[in-house]
C-alpha cells in the first residue's frame, strides 16, 4: 500500500499545475478564437450570417452592425416566440435545455461554494493538491458529511423541479406546434408511412384505402412505393458522367484561355490544347482511345433517353411493401400510428408520422420484417464489438499519455519538474480523447442505416441514445476513470478488503481529469463552434485547391447544419460529469456553469444567423431524449453519493446510528428519483409523442388558439388561453407570455404574477425585433466572391442590382420535373399555387464595355469584375429562378392535387430530369464556343451547356455565383426549348 500511496500523493501534487496549465491554455486559445470570430464576422457574411439573406423574409434575422461585440446583445434580445418563428421548435427547445442546465449549475455553484467547499477545505483529512477541495479531505467519522448529503438532496430536488417545469412547457408547445397552421398546412402533417404491408394490400390501392378509411375523415390518397433500382442505376451513371464532363470542359476552357494569353503576349499563333482521351472499358488499357468530350456527351444523351423512356411509365416498376397514406384529418394519422393494424405477426408494424420525402431512406422501404429484425441483431452485436474495441483503444491512448508511462521513457524521468509537463498532461489526453470520439458517429450512423431504418431523422434520434451510451462508457467511465479503476482493481486483488477503503480517495482524484475535459470543451470547444473554421476553409480555401468546377465550388458553399445526434449527447455528458461531482468536488459546478453559459450564447447566434434548420423538423422530439439523458446523470450522481457514504462507513472505526443514517438518506433519494422518473414516463411521454384527441377537438372548435404562442407555464386547459381583441391588451398579453416563457423555469408562476401586479409597467410592450421589416429595409447586398468591397466606388454600389438570395415561402409546393409523366392534370395549378418570387433587377448594360483584359487599373479591374458578376447573377431580366441555398422547410401543401402528391412522394429516380445542364465557364475569347455547341449536338437535344453565373478570372481561376442553380427545373426546360428552336433554325 505504501507504493500506491506514494503514487497517489505524487499525482495529487501534480494536480495543481495540471489544472492551472489546462485552464490558462484553454482560456488563451478560446479567447484568441473568439477575437478572431469578432474580427472575421463582419467580413465573411456567407459563413457567419447566411440567415440574414438566404431564408424567407419571415425567418430572416436582422443584420448586425460591424462592432465586434454587437452580436451578443443582438442575439440575447430576441424573444422566445421570435425564435420559434425563425428557427423552429426543435431549436427553441434545445436552447431552453441549454439555458435550463446553465441556470441549474449557476445555482449549484453558489450553494456548493458557500457550503460544501468550505467544509472540504477545513476537513483536515490530509489530502493534498486539488484534493483539498474535494470530499476526500473530509474524515470518515466527521459529522460534516451531513452537509454534503443535505445539500445534495437540495441539488437533486432543484434538478427534478426544472425537469418537470420544462416538460410542462414542452407539452404545451408540442400540441401548439402540431396544430399550428404553418404545420397543418403541409400534407406531411396528416400523412403516415406504413412498412411491411401484406401482399393482399400491396397489390391494391383500394384495399389499403378501405383499411384506413376506418379512421376519422377517411383517406384522401394512397401511394404505394415502387422498386426503381434499374432507373436509379441509370440516373447514378448519368450523374457520374456529367460530373466528369463538367470537370474536363472546365479544365479545357481554363487551359485554352491561358494558352491564348501566352500566345498573344509572345505574338505567336494560338494552338488549341490537346483534347483529353479515354477508353470506354473500365479495364485498364482495353479498347481504343476515344475523344472524352464526344464519348461522354454521347453517353449522357443515351442515358437521358433511357431515363425518359423508363420514367414515362411508372406502372412498370414493381410495387413495394410500403406505402404513404394521406388522411383528410390530422388526428386520423396520429390514431393510425397508435393502432394495431394487422392480425399477422410483424405485418404493418412500422408506422411513421410527420413524413417528408427528403427525410426518407428509399433503399430501406422494401425490407422484409424478419430481415429487418435480423439486421438489428447484427447491428447490436457490431455495436457491442465496437464498444470493446473502442474501450481498449481509448484506454491505450489514455494510458500512453499518462504520467506513469511517460516517466518510463528514457530522458523523461524528471518530466514532472518541467513547465511543459503541466500543459501536456492537462491538454493532450483530453484532445486525443476528443479526436478519437469524433470518428465514432460515422460508424454508428452506418450501422443504423444497415438495420433498415426508414428515415434520416429516425437515424439521428436513435443515434442520440447510442452515442450518449458510448460517451458515458468510453469518455466518462473508461477514459477518465481508467487510472482510478485500475488502481482500485490492482490493489483490491492484493487486499480485497481495501476496495471500499480506496473509493473515497481514488474517485475524487479523477476530478482533475474531469475539470481539464470540461475546460477544453468550454473554452476551446465553444470558440471552435462559433468560429466555424471548417466552413470558413470550405468557403474560401479548399475551393482554390480541390473545387475546380462551378458546381463543386457551390457545393463547398452548402450552408452549415447542426449535428443534433452528436452534439446533444456531448452536452448531456458534461451535465453528467458536473452533477456527479457536484458534491465531491464543488469547483466542477463553476466550470460546468461556464460551459453551458458559453455554449448557450454561442448557439443562440449560430441558430439565428448561421445554421440551416430546414432538414431537421421533428417538433422537438430530441428534447425528451435530452431529459432522459439528464436523468442518467442524476442516477449516477446518486449512486456515487451512496457508494461514498458506504465507503466512509467502512473506514469509520466507530460505526453508530449517525453513520448508518448517512447511508439511508442517499438510498431514499435514489428511490424517490425512481418514482419521479416513472411518473415522468407515464404522465408526459404519451402526450409528447402523439396529438391528444381532446387537444385536436378544442383546436378545431377554436382555430385561433393554434395561431398564437401559448402560455407555456399554464396548468389549465388550452381553451383557457384568452384571445383578446383589444390591441393594447394583445400586446400586454404577449409580453406576459414571454415573461412566463423566460422566467417560468426559474421562479414560481405565482411570484411572477405578484411582481407583474405590483409593477405593471413591466407589461409595457417593447418595440419588437421584426425580422421581416428589418430584412426588407436593410438587407445586405452580398455579391458572390466579392470581399474587397472597399475598392468599389459609391456610384457603382448604387447601380448594382440586389441579388435574389432567397427562394419561396416556407409552404411552397415542390417544383415539378419536366420529364415526369406521373403528372398530367394539376401540375400547372400547383406551380401557380406557389408564392410569387420577386424578380431580379435589370443587370448593367455591358454591350459597349471594353474587354476585361484591356483595363489598366487594378481598381478598374475589380469594378469591371464586380459588374460582370452582377450581370451573371441575372440570366434574363424576366426570369425568376430559385436560390441555390434557400434555407426553408419546403414541402407539399394540403392544397396540392393528387398528381402533385404522387410526384412529390415518388422515388427520387422517377423525379429525375431526363435532361442535363452542364455548368461550365465560357472563356473570355470565345475559344470553346464551337466545342460547347458540339457537346450539345452529341447529346441530341438532352444537353444544354450553361455558362451563366460562372467565369474565368484574370488569374485563370474559375469563379461562380454560388446562388445560381443550373439545375432549376424551369431553367432546364427553357434551355432545352431554346436549344430545340436553335436546332430547328
Amino acid at each position: 500500500m505504501s507504493s500506491s500511496s506514494a503514487e497517489s500523493d505524487n499525482t495529487s501534487d501534480n494536480s495543481v499545475p495540471t489544472f492551472t496549465s489546462s485552464l490558462i491554455f484553454n482560456v488563451v486559445v478560446g479567447a484568441a478564437i473568439f477575437v478572431a470570430f469578432c474580427i472575421l464576422r463582419p467580413r465573411f457574411k456567407r459563413v457567419y450570417a447566411p440567415r440574414t439573406y438566404a431564408v424567407g423574409k419571415e425567418k430572416r434575422s436582422p443584420p448586425i452592425s460591424n462592432w465586434p461585440l454587437a452580436w451578443i446583445p443582438a442575439v440575447l434580445k430576441v424573444d422566445d416566440d421570435a425564435i420559434v418563428q425563425r428557427v423552429g421548435l426543435d431549436t427553441y427547445m434545445f436552447l431552453r435545455y441549454m439555458r435550463s442546465i446553465f441556470v441549474i449549475f449557476v445555482v449549484l455553484s453558489f450553494l456548493s461554494l458557500v457550503t460544501i467547499l468550505p467544509v472540504n477545505i477545513t476537513g483536515d483529512g490530509g489530502a493534498t493538491g486539488l484534493d483539498v477541495l474535494t470530499i476526500a479531505n473530509v474524515p470518515s467519522e466527521s459529522a460534516k458529511l451531513w452537509v454534503h448529503i443535505v445539500f445534495f438532496m437540495v441539488f437533486v430536488a432543484w434538478v427534478l423541479r426544472n425537469i418537470f417545469v420544462e416538460l410542462q412547457v414542452y407539452t404545451r408547445l408540442r400540441i401548439w406546434w402540431l396544430t399550428n397552421p404553418s404545420h397543418t398546412s403541409k400534407v406531411g402533417a396528416s400523412t403516415i408511412m406504413v412498412s411491411s404491408l401484406p401482399e393482399a394490400l400491396t397489390d391494391s390501392d383500394d384495399k389499403i384505402q378501405k383499411t384506413f378509411n376506418m379512421f376519422p375523415g377517411g383517406v384522401r390518397q394512397v401511394i404505394v412505393n415502387r422498386n426503381c433500382s434499374d432507373l436509379e442505376e441509370l440516373v447514378e451513371d448519368r450523374d457520374s458522367y456529367v460530373a466528369t464532363l463538367e470537370k474536363l470542359l472546365t479544365s479545357y476552357a481554363a487551359k485554352s484561355e491561358k494558352l491564348y494569353k501566352k500566345s498573344t503576349k509572345k505574338g505567336t499563333e494560338y494552338k488549341a490544347p490537346k483534347r483529353p482521351t479515354m477508353r470506354e472499358s473500365k479495364i485498364p488499357f482495353k479498347g481504343p482511345k476515344l475523344d472524352s468530350f464526344e464519348f461522354l456527351a454521347t453517353k449522357i444523351g443515351e442515358l437521358n433517353r433511357k431515363i425518359a423512356e423508363m420514367g414515362a411509365d411508372p406502372e412498370q416498376f414493381k410495387r413495394q411493401s410500403s406505402a404513404f397514406v394521406f388522411f383528410n384529418k390530422q388526428i386520423a394519422a396520429h390514431m393510425a400510428a397508435q393502432t394495431v393494424l394487422d392480425y399477422k405477426p410483424f405485418s404493418m408494424n412500422m408506422v411513421s408520422l410527420e413524413i417528408s420525402p427528403d427525410d426518407i431512406i428509399w433503399s430501406n422501404l422494401n425490407l422484409n420484417p424478419y430481415d429487418r429484425r435480423i439486421r438489428s441483431y447484427i447491428s447490436l452485436a457490431a455495436t457491442v464489438g465496437i464498444v470493446i474495441v473502442w474501450t481498449l483503444m481509448t484506454s491505450a491512448l489514455t494510458a500512453l499519455v499518462s504520467v506513469k508511462n511517460l516517466r518510463k521513457i528514457p530522458g523523461l524521468e524528471n518530466m514532472s519538474d518541467s513547465k511543459f509537463f503541466g500543459i501536456f498532461t492537462g491538454v493532450v489526453p483530453a484532445g486525443v480523447l476528443a479526436i478519437v470520439m469524433a470518428l465514432l458517429p460515422i460508424i454508428l450512423r452506418l450501422l443504423l442505416r444497415l438495420e433498415g431504418t426508414t428515415r434520416v431523422s429516425e437515424v439521428n434520434l436513435r443515434l442520440l441514445n447510442r452515442y450518449f451510451f458510448f460517451q458515458v462508457w468510453n469518455v466518462y467511465l473508461v477514459s477518465i476513470f481508467t487510472s482510478s479503476i485500475l488502481t482500485i482493481a490492482t490493489d483490491g486483488l492484493k487486499d480485497p478488503g481495501s476496495i471500499i477503503d480506496l473509493i473515497p480517495s481514488k474517485v475524487p482524484g479523477s476530478s482533475t481529469t474531469i475539470l481539464t475535459y470540461i475546460l477544453l470543451l468550454a473554452f476551446a470547444g465553444a470558440a471552435k463552434e462559433i468560429l466555424q473554421i471548417v466552413r470558413l476553409a470550405l468557403r474560401y480555401i479548399l475551393p482554390l485547391l480541390f473545387a475546380k468546377t462551378p458546381r463543386k465550388i457551390c457545393n463547398a458553399e452548402t450552408p452549415a447544419e447542426f449535428d443534433w445526434a452528436t452534439s446533444i449527447p456531448t452536452h448531456s455528458l458534461i451535465f453528467l460529469m458536473g452533477f456527479s461531482y457536484s458534491f465531491i468536488a464543488p469547483i466542477v459546478n463553476c466550470f460546468a456553469a461556464v460551459y453551458f453559459g458559453l455554449f448557450y450564447l454561442v448557439y443562440r447566434y449560430q441558430f439565428l444567423y448561421v445554421y440551416n434548420d430546414s432538414n431537421w423538423v421533428t417538433g422537438g422530439l430530441s428534447f425528451p431524449k435530452s431529459i432522459k439523458q439528464t436523468m442518467v446523470g442524476v442516477y449516477i450522481s446518486e449512486i456515487y453519493m451512496l457508494l461514498m457514504m458506504v465507503a466512509k462507513l467502512a473506514n469509520n472505526d466507530n460505526i453508530n446510528a449517525n453513520a448508518i443514517l448517512r447511508i439511508i438518506f442517499p438510498a431514499l433519494i435514489l428511490l424517490l428519483t425512481i418514482f419521479a422518473h416513472v411518473y415522468i414516463n407515464d404522465a408526459y411521454m404519451p402526450i409528447i409523442n402523439y396529438l391528444p384527441i381532446r387537444g385536436a377537438v378544442e383546436i378545431e372548435e377554436n382555430p385561433r388558439i393554434a395561431s398564437k404562442f401559448p402560455d407555456v407555464t399554464a396548468s389549465g386547459d388550452i381553451t383557457n388561453d384568452d384571445l383578446e381583441t383589444d390591441s393594447v391588451k394583445i400586446a400586454e398579453d404577449r409580453v406576459r407570455r414571454m415573461i412566463y416563457a423566460t422566467y417560468g423555469s426559474l421562479v414560481p408562476r405565482k411570484l411572477i404574477d405578484y411582481v407583474l401586479n405590483k409593477v405593471p409597467r413591466l407589461l409595457n410592450p417593447k418595440k419588437r425585433d421584426d425580422p421581416i421589416a428589418s430584412s426588407s429595409s436593410s438587407a445586405p447586398q452580398i455579391l458572390p466572391e466579392i470581399t474587397e468591397t472597399s475598392a468599389s466606388s459609391p456610384d457603382l454600389e448604387e447601380k448594382m442590382p440586389v441579388p435574389h438570395h432567397y427562394s419561396m415561402h416556407t409552404g411552397v409546393v415542390r417544383p415539378i420535373s419536366d420529364n415526369s409523366n406521373i403528372l398530367s392534370v394539376d401540375s400547372q395549378n400547383v406551380r401557380n399555387a406557389a408564392y410569387s418570387v420577386p424578380m431580379i433587377d435589370e443587370p448593367l448594360d455591358q454591350t459597349d464595355a471594353p474587354s476585361i483584359h484591356s483595363v489598366t487599373s487594378a481598381t478598374e479591374l475589380r469594378q469591371r469584375r464586380r459588374q460582370a458578376l452582377a450581370s451573371c447573377t441575372s440570366v434574363n431580366t424576366m426570369e425568376q429562378r430559385k436560390s441555390r441555398y434557400s434555407m426553408v422547410d419546403t414541402g407539399p401543401l394540403v392544397s396540392a392535387g393528387a398528381n402533385a402528391l404522387a410526384e412529390a412522394f415518388s422515388n427520387p429516380a422517377l423525379r429525375a430530369n431526363a435532361a442535363t445542364c452542364l455548368w461550365v465557364p465560357l472563356d473570355n475569347f470565345g475559344l470553346c464556343n464551337e466545342l460547347y455547341a458540339n457537346v450539345e449536338s452529341w447529346g441530341e437535344g438532352t444537353i444544354k451547356v450553361v455558362s451563366e453565373g460562372t467565369h474565368i478570372d484574370e488569374k485563370g481561376h474559375v469563379r461562380a455565383d454560388v446562388e445560381f442553380d443550373p439545375d432549376d427545373t424551369d431553367f432546364i426546360k427553357r434551355a432545352l426549348n431554346s436549344h430545340s428552336k436553335d436546332s430547328a433554325n
